[in-house]
């Protein structure tokens, strides 16, 4: 999305407006992956959320997937970095591991569970159900795009 600036009869391109989210890609010593399901729509996604201007990306995944889940996280690697293009949001996905706290939910989600990855298949949109695989292969980082609802073709 490009916004445009009007200064008197000329129209000027701005800088595209972005947003930085952090996703925890909790992997447990048995192989199953922490997901949340959203109380806004229900959908089963990662733990995650909007980065703070005065905290780090890992700060912040530490943050939102203890808020959401109750779980405590040690934060690995990166894994990933994927671009919603309709709404302008880039999310970083780290791969973590548990290191304590209580499975709960909150006021962000409706249900807390531990998955297998092909229950993440059967379970997840195909933009968020990559997230947690590509934790999983050990190749990343991974970069992607989508359009909120199907992957872009990669280049």
């Amino acid at each position: 999305m490009l916004l445009y600036m009007s200064t008197g009869s000329q129209q000027h391109k701005s800088t595209p407006l972005h947003s930085v989210s952090v996703a925890g890609a909790v992997v447990r010593e048995d192989g199953r992956l922490l997901a949340i399901r959203r109380a806004d729509n229900g959908t089963w996604e990662l733990p995650g959320g909007v980065l703070e201007l005065a905290e780090s990306p890992e700060e912040g995944v530490a943050r939102e997937v203890w808020e959401e889940t109750g779980i405590r996280i040690e934060v690995d690697e990166l894994t990933g970095v994927y671009k919603n293009t309709a709404r302008g949001i880039v999310a970083l996905v780290f791969r973590c591991k548990p290191s304590g706290g209580t499975e709960r939910t909150s006021a962000e989600s409706l249900a807390v569970d531990w998955l297998t990855p092909a229950e993440i298949t059967e379970r997840m949109s195909e933009v968020y159900a990559v997230r947690l695989l590509d934790a999983l292969d050990g190749d990343g980082p991974h970069v992607r795009s989508h359009d909120g609802r199907r992957l872009n073709p990669a280049r």
